[in-house]
């Protein structure tokens, strides 16, 4: 995290925004900081997740209030076949949302049209950590324990008690949808807007001092600021969506510089709306019994207005993406560990309690039986595999309905598909860049 804020420094030290023009084909990442009923109509109110430039000058910044409405419901195919094979027959819906106010310091709206947003979904910040240390094994464990800390998180880490009703709430066979809080979307902009000159925004509160993770967090090793003389961390929006599983090695992608860099004396260094020029490095898909896709890219040269292409080294050190991805030291994208053994352990465990009937030599333990039954039954298909299991059927029926789970619970994380890997159009990355002293590479010249 240490390597994102000093990314910042640029749009903390700019703290004045001014009158200017936000191109056409601007992206804004917006997030919302509260649940919302799933429903067409619903008025939204969300914050600018980056701030904005336009000439290499501040405009809005972040954490801009954007107001917006829910125009429409999709449906989600995929998640309804995979909760009804749970025993969830909840009609799952995706919001098609649509921005069009941009909330000033003064508390004026700024009219904009954008398109409308329909693949929200939380974003995940990945940082690229310090050089693994130790070998295999020890990069296993460290993986291992990785995956141990998702899975306590969900148990200790703050905001537990909206998780347990979630997961109540998932157990029935029916239950109230909502926009999730941290849901967050791109859009770009389909006209120019002009932004008018604004008071300075709030000055943030300083960081609070280190202060040792919690159980549940990473634990993320200090990250120092590049020393070699001349490298910058550039933020960069990519201009071309890339994928594991489409987008093969030696394939041609850009990003546009988001924030300009300034020198120690403020002379401008990297101008706003450079792009960068890079290819695909590396692209494995994803393949069955959960092996995961890897995506690696790079850019080797930077293109400023009115110069010359210049050549540099760079290396992935950040990435907002709505999948959970993890950075290795190079800057490579693979999917983030994931327990695989807690989940279908603790179900096959539950299953198998139908068939635990040893009740003593003087019988009476039809009660216990119908408690083991229900017990079952919640493995496999939640609150109605409970009914079926109280009801006082077959405690072989009812263990079958819990293996079903422990089953599925198995497949999805041993034998289905793995994680693909995946940057959208307008991903937010952070690169370092060093540049090069030799000459641009050029192409070669026609025959």
């Amino acid at each position: 995290m240490a390597l994102i804020g000093f990314a910042l420094l640029p749009s903390t030290v700019l703290c004045q925004t001014e009158a200017g023009t936000v191109p056409a084909g601007t992206p804004l990442a917006v997030t919302i900081s509260q649940n919302y009923p799933m429903r067409a109509g619903q008025a939204i109110s969300g914050r600018l997740l980056y701030p904005l430039y336009a000439d290499n000058r501040l405009l809005l910044a972040k954490g801009t209030m954007v107001s917006g409405e829910v125009v429409a419901l999709r449906s989600d195919h995929n998640r309804r076949v995979r909760a009804v094979m749970g025993g969830d027959f909840t009609p799952f819906h995706t919001p098609v949302v649509h921005f069009s106010g941009i909330v000033l310091v003064d508390g004026s709206t700024l009219p904009f049209t954008t398109g409308t947003a329909m693949d929200g979904a939380p974003i995940y910040r990945a940082v690229a950590p310090a050089k693994a240390k130790g070998g295999f094994v020890r990069q296993r464990f460290d993986a291992g324990l990785s995956a141990a800390r998702g899975d306590l998180a969900a148990f200790i880490a703050p905001g537990k008690g909206d998780r347990l009703l979630q997961f109540v709430y998932g157990r029935l066979p029916y239950h109230p949808q909502r926009i999730e809080k941290g849901t967050s979307w791109v859009v770009e902009t389909s006209e120019a807007v002009e932004v008018p000159a604004q008071a300075a925004p709030p000055k943030t509160a300083e960081r609070p001092a280190t202060r040792k993770p919690r159980l549940w967090e990473e634990r993320e090793g200090h990250v120092a600021p590049p020393s070699n003389e001349g490298a910058w961390i550039v933020q960069a929006n990519l201009e071309d969506a890339i994928s594991s599983e489409i987008s093969s090695k030696g394939l041609a992608i850009h990003a546009v510089v988001a924030e300009p860099i300034f020198n120690a004396d403020r002379t401008l260094a990297v101008a706003q709306g450079a792009t960068l020029v890079g290819s695909v490095t590396r692209a494995k898909p994803a393949r069955r019994f959960g092996r995961t896709g890897v995506l690696s890219f790079s850019f080797s040269q930077i293109v400023q207005p009115n110069a010359e292409p210049q050549t540099v080294e760079t290396r992935l050190t950040g990435a907002d993406t709505a999948e959970q991805i993890a950075l290795n030291s190079e800057g490579q994208a693979q999917s983030k560990p994931r327990d695989k053994l807690a989940v279908p352990l603790i179900l096959a465990m539950m299953a198998s309690r139908p068939l635990d009937q040893d009740c003593g030599h003087r019988g009476g333990c039809n009660g216990n039986s119908s408690g083991k039954s229900g017990v079952g039954g919640a493995a496999g298909l939640g609150l109605a595999g409970i009914v079926v299991g109280l009801a006082g059927g077959s405690p072989y029926a009812a263990a079958g309905i819990g293996y079903w789970g422990a089953a599925r619970a198995i497949y999805y994380r041993w034998i289905a598909r793995g994680q693909k890997i995946s940057f959208a159009k307008d991903t937010r990355i952070v690169v370092e860049t060093t540049p090069r002293r030799s000459a641009p590479i050029k192409p070669n010249p026609k025959p």
